[in-house]
């Protein structure tokens, strides 16, 4: 069993930015030249997601629809009364998802649907500098 765990950047625009990551997730799988295995994504901070969903501008639309009709940025959060910082929305969004999610991998590749791709969703208020950690889990 090999474990391998790397980093990677994104600076993102904040206001629900949904970044497809797919494909350096699977560079990250191909570099570790492990075959089976899972990766393990994980976005550090708490205003900031990740999901899997079909990376497409109609979808991408509905998604930012959505999370503003269940958690609209312009309501009262206690957070912003607290912290004055106007994002509370942003965190309650993020804890709606996760900060991590789980793919498997089979002879090295991601075990994605042919339409299923891996997305980073920073909620915050305020562009941000985000890192997602992959720790790679398997074997050649």
């Amino acid at each position: 069993m090999k474990i391998v765990t790397e980093s990677l950047e994104y600076a993102t625009q904040g206001s629900c930015d949904i970044i497809d990551i797919t494909d350096d997730v699977a560079g990250l799988v191909h570099k570790s030249k492990m075959k089976e295995g899972s990766a393990l994504v994980f976005v550090t901070g708490s205003t900031a997601a990740l999901t899997t969903c079909e990376y497409e501008p109609a979808l991408l639309e509905d998604m930012k629809n959505f999370f503003e009709k269940i958690l609209p940025r312009r309501a009262s959060y206690a957070h912003d009364a607290t912290w004055g910082d106007a994002n509370g929305f942003s965190h309650l969004r993020a804890c709606l998802l996760k900060p991590s999610l789980t793919v498997p991998f089979m002879d090295g590749a991601l075990a994605l649907g042919k339409w299923q791709q891996v997305v980073l969703i920073d909620f915050d208020n305020n562009p941000r500098q985000r890192r997602v950690v992959v720790q790679l889990q398997g074997e050649a």
